[in-house]
């Protein structure tokens, strides 16, 4: 509880806005890797989030991972209540899907030791993120679990690697994942606003970057989402 009471100065402390959440530590092999127990989320802040096929700055980020996403945005206010969303409640909130990538970063060093309140309060590591086109309305009838994304990262027109993933490395489901996030806000009394953006958490081991490298994931019928890493 601490650590979101810390992460809630930041829009003020930063200047920016709160345009959003992100998920983070959606999969198993995530939790182990920062040492936590359950999913993260962080504020989305304005100014951090870029266009499909932006530049988004390499300088200062330690972490240097792009993390392929399912992300929601939202065309209701959801509201704290004393009871649970359900799934269904959660998805009927919801405006349009996007193909997006994070690029995520920590001040803290080395930020897989700092702890669950620590990571908190550093916004669970958000830093910045990248939202594709909405997904043509046709995702609604789509199991987001079994959803393949296949990823690829060049260095110029050379393919350096690619990687594949699924909607199941997010909480089972990218929806599942959302209405975690809907919860979790609704016990902090904070209302999931329209218009905001939720990004799910990778669906992927993240992808190592160097500067210069470019990034895209295909999420196939639902579309694509790249990015550039500055030099």
């Amino acid at each position: 509880m601490q650590g979101y009471q810390a992460q809630a100065h930041l829009p003020a402390v930063s200047g920016r806005q709160v345009i959003g959440w992100k998920i983070a530590a959606t999969s198993r092999n995530g939790q182990a890797h920062i040492n936590v127990s359950g999913p993260l989320a962080g504020r989305l802040l304005s100014g951090q989030v870029f266009e499909s096929g932006a530049t988004v700055p390499s300088a200062g980020n330690r972490m240097r991972v792009a993390e392929p996403e399912f992300a929601f945005t939202m065309g209701q206010d959801l509201l704290p209540q004393t009871t649970p969303f359900s799934l269904p409640e959660v998805m009927a909130a919801v405006a349009t899907l996007h193909p997006a990538i994070e690029i995520p970063d920590s001040r803290l060093a080395p930020f897989t030791e700092a702890g669950e309140a620590q990571l908190l309060a550093d916004n669970a590591c958000a830093r910045h993120f990248v939202l594709g086109p909405p997904a043509p309305e046709s995702w609604r009838q789509l199991d987001l679990s079994t959803h393949a994304v296949e990823a690829q990262v060049h260095q110029g027109a050379n393919v350096r690697y690619s990687r594949t993933g699924s909607g199941a490395w997010v909480l089972g489901d990218p929806r599942i994942a959302l209405t975690w996030l809907a919860n979790q806000l609704s016990s902090l009394s904070i209302t999931l606003e329209k218009g905001h953006v939720v990004t799910t958490g990778t669906c992927m081991v993240p992808l190592e970057l160097v500067p210069a490298d470019s990034a895209k994931a295909d999420f196939g019928e639902l579309g694509q989402v790249s990015m550039h890493f500055s030099v």
